[in-house]
């Protein structure tokens, strides 16, 4: 039985390019950073969580619920395959038990926070908002898009940052843990306009502050999916 059943709504996703020497530290043993045409990309992703079943149980009030993420890309090889995979920086979510097990399961840096997103169809478009509160500031990623969706590219950029099936962390021994993550191939929407009103260090700590002042490279509305995430293994030294 799958750990986690859900489904991901309304991936909204800024794309930075950054020095891979921000991340080296945060790179799990047994992989390496997987780069865009030799570029290195950290992402802040905003979704929703829908329908969600831990171990086949629906917990009440945490079924649907907002997380933000900030989250770079690794690859590992393993029995004759890479393995493409991203790791956590931090995972915002509004809800402390959610924060609590995947801390303690999963090592992941989960963090509770209050807060919210917005969804609207425009007359031609769609907006796509998600907004948390960090010492009492409310801190916002909005997308406005095109209204209906469309295939994502074979070998386009989008299908880099979508297509990622792996989750890695580092673990306290150097040890790392590994977990799948199972879903369809997204479809994606045009992105037409977008807004980050984001305090990168308050949020992130001094080393991301740089992204204050920063803008990415590129962004992206992807629809989603119903999602699992399988149980955990350990990579060993």
């Amino acid at each position: 039985m799958s750990f986690l059943k859900a489904e991901w709504r309304k991936l909204a996703i800024a794309n930075f390019e950054i020095d891979k020497k921000i991340l080296q530290e945060h790179v799990p043993y047994g992989t390496e950073l997987d780069l865009w045409k030799n570029k290195c990309y950290l992402s802040l992703v905003g979704f929703m969580f829908v329908n969600t079943k831990v171990l086949g149980v629906k917990v009440p009030y945490h079924t649907n619920f907002e997380e933000v993420n900030l989250r770079f890309y690794v690859k590992r090889f393993d029995k004759g395959e890479w393995k493409r995979g991203v790791v956590f920086i931090k995972e915002i979510v509004p809800r402390i038990a959610i924060s609590c097990v995947a801390n303690v399961l999963y090592n992941e840096n989960y963090q509770a926070l209050k807060m919210c997103h917005r969804w609207e169809e425009l007359e031609k478009g769609r907006l796509v908002e998600y907004q948390w509160k960090k010492n009492g500031q409310w801190q916002t990623f909005k997308i406005i898009s095109e209204k209906e969706s469309a295939e994502i590219n074979a070998n386009s950029e989008t299908e880099f940052i979508t297509e990622h099936y792996w989750g890695y962390s580092k673990r306290k021994n150097g040890s790392s843990n590994e977990y799948e993550v199972t879903h369809p191939k997204w479809r994606h929407y045009e992105v037409l306009d977008y807004s980050i009103e984001i305090d990168f260090k308050k949020t992130y700590g001094a080393v991301f502050e740089f992204l204050n002042s920063k803008e990415p490279c590129s962004v992206m509305l992807a629809e989603g999916s119903e999602i699992s995430v399988e149980g955990k293994t350990i990579i060993s030294k």
